[in-house]
């Protein structure tokens, strides 16, 4: 299995969450979505302990079995397709998590994430902690 960390799945995964934890050692290969990146980074500057999460960060991403997913014009199209399918049902959802639905859905991957918006995407194949 194909695994696509959420920016609080990655969170409780640092924090010894043993349901994420469990999942993450059963997956082949473990995604993080650039956009995941950005959330998380931008959190480690608003916080006391920047360079001990970013060096956590580093080395999780050394980690053989992770990919990190850069944003490819493939998935500025899924992007696109899904903010428009929610527009129209009426269902907006944040715009992070579009882009974050948009790079499993491009990796075939499955997401892991406490957010319950994910379920008003179709095709996204999301795990709810």
């Amino acid at each position: 299995m194909k695994l696509l960390l959420d920016t609080n799945a990655y969170v409780a995964l640092m924090r010894d969450h043993a349901g994420v934890a469990g999942r993450v050692r059963r997956a082949e290969r473990v995604f993080l979505s650039a956009v995941v990146a950005g959330e998380l980074i931008f959190g480690f500057r608003n916080g006391s302990r920047y360079e001990k999460n970013m060096s956590d960060l580093e080395a999780f991403l050394d980690n053989r079995h992770v990919e990190f997913l850069p944003v490819s014009l493939t998935t500025a199209d899924r992007f696109g397709r899904i903010a428009a399918s929610l527009r129209r049902r009426g269902t907006p959802l944040p715009t992070n998590d579009i882009w974050i639905a948009a790079h499993a859905i491009e990796s075939g991957a499955e997401l892991l994430s406490f957010d319950r918006h994910f379920e008003f995407i179709d095709g996204l194949v999301w795990i709810r902690l």
